[in-house]
């Protein structure tokens, strides 16, 4: 990948459109507030690609809007899983392939740290809760995850992550 592609935040959204995780890789603390504003304002335009694609096996979105200083790329796993990264804007050209194999780096990350049959997810299968069982990815079972996003988020851009 080229140096000049960096990731500013990534944002795993659940299906009933919580946030499961956003992570931010700037250095101000003051920007943080910045991407949960972009990762739920990703959620509309990501609902409307998702309803004009219909039953599309295509999970990559594509570009979902510019702003300010960020571009937002959208993606959405099979289970609805939203997965929401944060590029800044430059002159360079952004290759579709290399923000899909980012997309694909983090889903894995994802499914992988979910499918570890010791973590308990808090679930209640009476279905009376309308929290989602993946909002506890904030607890000190989900670090291994955090750090798999941490290490993409490196590898990317070769800098390490400020949060």
């Amino acid at each position: 990948m080229p140096p000049t592609l960096k990731l500013n935040a990534v944002a795993f959204i659940s299906p009933q459109n919580q946030p499961i995780l956003i992570r931010t890789f700037v250095k101000q603390d003051e920007h943080a507030i910045k991407y949960h504003y972009i990762a739920h304002t990703s959620l509309d335009v990501i609902e409307e690609r998702v309803a004009a694609a219909g039953k599309s096996p295509e999970c990559y979105l594509g570009l979902l809007f510019a702003l300010e200083d960020v571009a937002v790329y959208g993606y959405i796993t099979p289970l609805k899983v939203k997965i929401v990264i944060a590029l800044p804007l430059s002159d360079s050209v952004v290759r579709d392939a290399e923000v899909t194999m980012i997309f694909k780096a983090l889903h894995m990350a994802y499914y992988s740290s979910i499918s570890n049959p010791f973590l308990k997810l808090h679930y209640s299968m009476d279905g009376s809760t309308e929290q989602s069982p993946l909002l506890v990815v904030g607890s000190h079972k989900w670090k291994n995850f955090r750090r798999r996003v941490d290490e993409i988020s490196w590898i990317v851009g070769q800098t390490p992550p400020s949060s």
